[in-house]
């Protein structure tokens, strides 16, 4: 196995692109290796087989969708109500929606995952420790609300999500916009 981490994360990255537009089918070395714009057999280097390089991608579009030091930082500016809950969920909405190659290809490797038990487990282990930082966040930054307020949240907008991204035409920006309020809105007077 090769050790050069920049090029392992390139591949890694190449496949997140290859798995969103031809899905886990797709997903050959040698695709990756042509949407790297890598020589013929690089990918076969890095990884020991597609199921490592499913779990590895897995993990990288987790490290991707993560919010950047200053988002955190401004999520815990200003007073901690209502409309900066509904700020923060349509910052996130947003930022999902942005990495639209990520969310699809993670859909793809749910998908997958149902055959793949090694798979299964890094995104169970990886979703279930997102929600319950996003869980500990919540309980310690003085938004109203509760954990079941963040698991209802996590729940809808995600669908809402995949909506926007797989099916763009069903709702305007400005409905999504309203949808948004409406969630944190409904699961906080739940």
């Amino acid at each position: 196995m090769r050790r050069n981490p920049e090029r392992r994360q390139a591949l890694i990255d190449a496949a997140i692109e290859v798995l969103a537009r031809e899905g886990a089918r797709g997903l050959t070395f040698r695709a990756v290796d042509v949407e790297a714009a890598v020589p013929p057999g690089t990918a076969s280097n890095y990884f020991a087989n597609r199921d490592d390089l499913f779990t590895q991608v897995g993990g990288r579009i987790y490290e991707r969708l993560l919010p950047d030091e200053a988002a955190i930082a401004r999520s815990q500016e200003g007073v901690q109500d209502e409309a900066r809950y509904a700020e923060l969920m349509h910052e996130l909405v947003d930022r999902v929606a942005a990495f639209n190659s990520g969310y699809l290809a993670l859909l793809e490797l749910r998908l997958e995952s149902t055959r793949r038990p090694e798979l299964r487990a890094v995104l169970t282990k990886r979703i279930r420790e997102d929600i319950d930082a996003n869980i500990g966040y919540h309980a310690a930054s003085g938004l109203p609300g509760d954990s079941t307020s963040v698991v209802l949240l996590y729940l809808a907008l995600n669908w809402l999500i995949v909506e926007r991204l797989t099916l763009p035409d069903i709702f305007t920006e400005q409905e999504i916009h309203e949808l948004v309020e409406a969630a944190v809105r409904r699961s906080l007077n739940a």
